[in-house]
């Protein structure tokens, strides 16, 4: 197949996003699809005069992937690398290049990526993708919704509320919060802007840092306890992640650098626990009307009662990554995760 692997964008994740498409890139060509690494802002403004000669380029792109750094990129400096200075989201090719191939696969994470938005364009445009619709990234992407969605479908979660900039100096008493507390933006990833609270010093600190991000901001109550995943394929969950980070939480540095996180699939906890995140997983996977595939986040309190924090429509597929590893304790290699996520991705929508 002809393959697009779509990567880089706009977000906080763009280092991530361009790993995690290099490495999905590599596998499928190593599979015999004609698999080319694009950066969808970038896009290729030196590609050959016919188009089609692109799915025959012997580097495949890959250059473009040089590793996630320990702190977020600068998009200022992306925006102002790319030659035509357009603010299109779309760089130079990239629409007629998806539109050629048999499908492009979404290794983009973050704004625009995960939010619908490219999605719902993609559907306009006829152009077929990898992982859930449109719908489904609206309603996960957007925390503030997710939390609605788990509350009135009995999945736990933390008890918390969401925070406009208007409204940003009421006491946590008026929300029915007290310290501690998490805050985080409503959308993004990668733990990015997010803070643990102990004092009213630092919930003010990062209520204002977290503005800096967007416009709305979510307030939980902080859950001490131990890290997990789920993933999910085609509506059956996977086997269960823990995720101990070496020092403080799994944030964006320990997600990404090597040695700063160990990870145990199947996690070593009870059988009942691990069903009952891999139930909730599977709820949470339906209540936000997804499809193809994703991932759930949770905690697990000293007293044995799971909280699912959010659900992630794009997961990462670094070497680093948590999917890869659940599917691999399955007994799916990596090269049949992407092929079969994208056999999965054409049964949803197109055939």
């Amino acid at each position: 197949m002809k393959i697009i692997v779509l990567t880089g964008g706009l977000s906080g994740e763009r280092d991530v996003s361009l790993t995690s498409g290099a490495e999905i890139c590599r596998a499928l060509r190593g599979r015999g699809h004609q698999a080319i690494l694009l950066d969808v802002f970038l896009g290729l403004p030196n590609a050959p005069e016919n188009l089609e000669e692109v799915f025959d380029l012997p580097g495949a792109n890959l250059e473009i992937a040089d590793g996630i750094k320990s702190t977020e990129p600068d998009i200022e400096a992306v925006k102002a690398s790319r030659e035509d200075k357009s603010d299109c989201f779309f760089g130079p090719n990239v629409i007629e290049l998806c539109r050629m191939a048999d499908i492009a696969f979404l290794g983009l994470h973050g704004g625009y990526g995960e939010d619908g938005r490219l999605q719902a364009a993609f559907d306009l445009l006829g152009i077929r993708y990898t992982g859930p619709d449109s719908l489904g990234n609206v309603l996960a992407m957007d925390k503030s919704v997710t939390k609605q969605i788990f509350n009135m479908n009995n999945i736990p979660t933390p008890e918390g509320t969401w925070l406009y900039k208007k409204s940003k100096d009421k006491p946590l008493s008026e929300f029915g919060l007290s310290l501690p507390v998490v805050v985080k933006p409503c959308s993004g990833g990668s733990s990015i802007g997010v803070y643990i609270c102990h004092t009213e010093e630092e919930y003010r600190k990062a209520v204002e840092e977290s503005f800096v991000h967007e416009d709305c901001v979510i307030i939980e109550s902080y859950i001490k306890g131990r890290e997990f995943a789920c993933g999910i394929i085609d509506g059956k969950a996977l086997p269960v992640i823990e995720i101990i980070p070496k020092s403080g939480f799994f944030d964006y540095a320990n997600k990404y650098q090597a040695g700063c996180t160990e990870e145990i699939c199947p996690a070593n906890i009870p059988d009942e626990i691990a069903r009952q995140m891999q139930k909730s997983t599977e709820h949470a996977y339906r209540a936000l009307k997804l499809n193809v595939y994703s991932r759930a986040d949770f905690l697990l309190d000293d007293n044995g009662n799971i909280y699912c924090l959010e659900v992630n429509t794009l997961p990462g597929m670094t070497a680093a990554s948590l999917l890869p590893k659940e599917a691999a304790a399955a007994g799916i290699e990596f090269g049949s995760l992407c092929e079969l996520i994208v056999e999965k991705s054409l049964d949803a929508r197109y055939r």
